[in-house]
């Protein structure tokens, strides 16, 4: 049993690592002067333009095969330059990149939506949550009626990921109500510019989702992607995509954390000596760090089961759960051995406490996972130790 990463691997974790620490994490401190004015951190022009100076590091298309130009790296190695990306909080993710459901689109809409998508000439978002349809996906409402040559949607979506700016939607809405979701839902590709409208949703967190209103809204039907009643099981596949790419994150960002709490606890003084010294703060960096890696390998463990090309779902709903837990727990730590210095805006410890919580919400609950996990092991599905077997 070898846990090594290959010198390939650790090659391309250090770059990426460079690459964040000069580009990014330098940015950090204007981020946040921007966030407290309501602006964002960055603007999507900047984005773009660090996306292609990450290029000119090798980094693009990181999940995207080869023949698009991309890396189309293993499981792992995704997973690694995840973790490297969440050492900040700025968002930022690899240009290069498309919806892997986009890869089910024919000719004509590779040409037209999935090549510009990875080539950055377009944005794009995926569209299932509503507002009665959340962890319970089967239950969305919004209809795709036939009508000549087209299909005309109405509806509404709502905490859509980057919904505000995107070019066009991908969205999932009943085709066929007698059949309801499964089996009756199908995926368009919706152009912004062919009337629906998206609302931005303040939250908790800097920069925000989308409301997205689909009042007869046109769509050719040349712009379905997949078949008839192929809806939601795209939609899965979409979700399940980021089932440990979240978690890997949340390594990235722990890691920083806990090495901000480490660091304070060897120069902050209080009563004549280092608040490391005191056993109450020992204990809190001890247990960070046994969560920190316990999350690693489970994180790590779900990314090649991938590459095995086995059943992913129940090893990527345990990295969810676990991972984002312990973000949330670690970020909790950190901000209380800083003390009243860790809960002002002078510090990043703050944004992060609220950019973690959201890791417990989206694409998966911590109740779903549970859900997903107990079911796998009551039906059968799994057994304990199974993938020991």
């Amino acid at each position: 049993m070898d846990f090594s990463f290959s010198d390939e691997q650790k090659a391309i974790r250090q770059t990426a690592r460079d690459f964040i620490a000069k580009e990014l994490i330098s940015r950090e401190p204007e981020a946040l002067r921007r966030e407290r004015k309501g602006l964002p951190g960055l603007e999507i022009s900047e984005v773009r333009e660090l996306q292609q100076l990450a290029k000119k590091f090798g980094f693009w298309g990181v999940s995207t095969p080869e023949q698009y130009g991309g890396m189309d790296l293993p499981a792992v190695s995704q997973a690694l330059l995840a973790t490297e990306t969440g050492r900040t909080f700025i968002p930022f993710r690899f240009g290069g990149e498309a919806d892997n459901i986009l890869y089910f689109a024919n000719d004509e809409q590779r040409d037209e939506y999935l090549i510009p998508t990875i080539e950055g000439e377009k944005l794009s978002c995926f569209a299932i949550t509503e507002p009665g349809a959340g962890s319970d996906a089967a239950n969305i409402k919004t209809s795709a009626k036939r009508d000549g040559d087209d299909w005309i949607i109405n509806g509404e979506k709502t905490f859509i990921t980057g919904g505000n700016d995107a070019d066009f939607a991908i969205v999932i809405a009943v085709t066929d109500p007698e059949k309801g979701a499964h089996g009756g839902a199908t995926a368009f590709l919706v152009d912004r510019d062919m009337g629906w409208t998206s609302h931005f949703i303040q939250t908790m967190g800097e920069g925000g989702p989308a409301s997205l209103v689909f009042d007869d809204v046109r769509v050719p039907a040349r712009n379905m992607l997949g078949e008839p009643g192929q809806g939601f099981e795209l939609g899965m596949k979409w979700i399940g995509k980021g089932r440990y790419i979240i978690p890997a994150r949340a390594l990235g960002a722990a890691e920083r954390l806990l090495q901000m709490g480490i660091e304070y606890a060897t120069t902050r003084e209080t009563f004549g000596k280092k608040i490391g010294s005191n056993q109450a703060i020992q204990w809190m960096i001890a247990d960070a760090e046994v969560e920190l890696e316990a999350a690693r390998w489970l994180v790590m463990h779900a990314a090649w089961t991938v590459d095995q090309g086995r059943d992913a779902r129940h090893a990527s709903s345990m990295a969810k759960l676990y991972g984002a837990t312990m973000a949330n727990d670690v970020v909790d730590k950190v901000m209380q051995i800083h003390g009243g210095m860790g809960y002002t805006r002078e510090l990043p410890i703050e944004r992060w406490y609220r950019e973690a919580r959201l890791w417990r919400i989206f694409e998966g609950t911590d109740e779903m996972q549970r859900l997903i996990i107990s079911r796998d092991l009551l039906r059968g599905y799994t057994k304990v130790g199974g993938h020991l077997s």
